[in-house]
């Protein structure tokens, strides 16, 4: 792409960003557009795309992006060219929409994003379409996936839901399966403040005669998911099965360059999915359970996967992950504690933000006493100021008796990044933590890119993974 193109490229995507409402930009108050009636006026417009190749549905409160980057991974390694739509996105929106596809033993091919091109002539041939229609952001981006991935040829998409799953714009699609990974209380006003509301809403995506997998039944979530189930479709619960390779569980974990401790669940909900699909004469190639654990255990490198508990640097030892509500934070937390325990790290420092719609009355009880603290704020206006959650962190403080000598605060993130790195530089074997909201990862990333080289994906410790 010459500059010029380049040129117009960015300035078609930034009228984007400013003429639709993303989340990034305005909140889900008016990003999240409930319905699929837009959604199946775009479709149409353009040719219905999503329905020229077979599709996995993924929905969840967490863990349906590494879930439907492993599966994405497997199918690749299985000899298919696999589309991958997933959000948000943390440094270049295209982000969302890959292909993965024709991977050698070593891993070297990495997966594609959409090209700028495509972006851009998209774009620009509906842009009366999108005027019109009124359209969110996230339903052009889903609307062009789906496009790119019929035009490409994609063999299977593997689709990841954007909020809830009932009304959420990815809902058109007929799946071969429909997967939802675990339920927690996160986008409230958007989907109801009960795990059983919100188990409605992502039971939603079930289908009349397409199986459907729930990773994780709490007492709440699983009459709910059995009634909407009954008469309509086949349902098993992950938690309930015993995958045909989960006794390799403790060798993939080992060997994951995905290793945030939580990825465990995730593991036995893909394992899981697996084994249903394989059933078919369509995926019997899923049978090489050697090549389904190689995938697996390459998911990042093969995918472009970033921000999931990703080690930045070895010295000091800095990680990275975008989980941000107390269902997510309460396992990274514990991880913390957890390698603080194991001895080969004598200090934590961790770099936090949020954002205001989130629980932190919540997180605040689970945020580790005896780590220094960094706060910030990043560059959304979703963000509770670094003002605001310092003042929050030091109330929690004098109420339960911590220590306010370890709070440090920054207006930015990289400001942020350049404090927790200073006072690492004086910390006896400092363990660093960037986490507690996408956005943070994203403000974060290109300023560690700066400052560390990439680092191999590889396990960080095995101990994390004992039980």
């Amino acid at each position: 792409m010459d500059n010029d193109t380049e040129k117009a490229y960015q300035d078609k995507i930034n009228a984007i960003f400013n003429r639709f409402p993303s989340v990034q930009k305005t909140g889900f108050e008016t990003a999240y557009k409930p319905g699929l009636d837009r959604m199946l006026a775009f479709e149409s417009l353009l040719g219905d795309p999503h329905k020229a190749y077979p599709t996995l549905h993924v929905a969840g409160t967490n863990g349906k992006g590494s879930v439907s980057s492993m599966l994405a991974s497997i199918l690749a390694a299985s000899g298919w060219r696999v589309g991958l739509y997933t959000s948000p996105h943390l440094i270049d929106f295209r982000e969302r929409m890959r292909i993965v596809g024709g991977l050698g033993d070593d891993a070297a091919e990495l997966s594609g994003l959409i090209p700028k091109e495509y972006v851009y002539d998209f774009l620009c041939r509906h842009d009366a379409e999108l005027e019109r229609l009124n359209f969110s952001f996230f339903e052009i981006t889903t609307g062009m996936a789906f496009k790119w991935f019929a035009d490409a040829n994609v063999d299977v998409a593997v689709i990841e839901a954007g909020l809830g799953g009932r009304l959420d714009s990815t809902n058109v699609i007929r799946p071969e399966l429909s997967i939802v990974t675990t339920i927690g209380l996160d986008h409230c006003e958007q989907l109801g403040n009960t795990l059983a509301t919100i188990a409605a809403e992502k039971a939603g995506i079930f289908k009349k005669n397409v199986p459907a997998l729930v990773g994780e039944a709490l007492p709440e979530t699983r009459p709910v998911f059995e009634a909407k189930a009954a008469g309509l479709c086949p349902l098993t619960f992950a938690q309930d099965a015993e995958p045909s390779l989960w006794h390799r569980r403790d060798e993939i974990l080992r060997n994951m360059d995905l290793q945030g401790r939580y990825q465990a669940k995730n593991l036995r909900t893909v394992l899981a999915a697996v084994d249903l699909l394989k059933a078919r004469p369509a995926f019997a190639a899923l049978e090489n359970g050697d090549r389904v654990a190689d995938a697996v255990e390459k998911t990042a490198v093969r995918t472009g996967f970033h921000g999931r508990w990703e080690r930045i640097s070895s010295r000091p030892m800095i990680l990275a992950d975008i989980g941000h509500n107390p269902q997510a934070l309460a396992e990274n937390f514990a991880q913390l504690k957890q390698m603080l325990a194991g001895g080969d790290y004598a200090s934590l420092i961790i770099v936090y933000a949020v954002m205001a719609d989130k629980d932190l009355d919540g997180i605040l009880p689970l945020m580790p006493e005896e780590s220094t603290y960094v706060f910030t704020s990043p560059s959304t206006r979703r963000a509770l100021s670094v003002e605001q959650l310092t003042a929050r962190y030091e109330s929690f403080c004098r109420q339960t008796g911590r220590s306010l000598a370890r709070i440090h605060s920054a207006a930015t993130v990289p400001e942020a990044i350049e404090l927790a790195l200073k006072l690492a530089s004086g910390a006896d074997r400092p363990l660093v933590y960037i986490g507690g909201s996408a956005y943070l990862i994203s403000d974060a990333l290109p300023v560690l890119r700066r400052n560390f080289r990439p680092w191999p994906r590889r396990k960080i410790s095995g101990r994390i993974f004992d039980r």
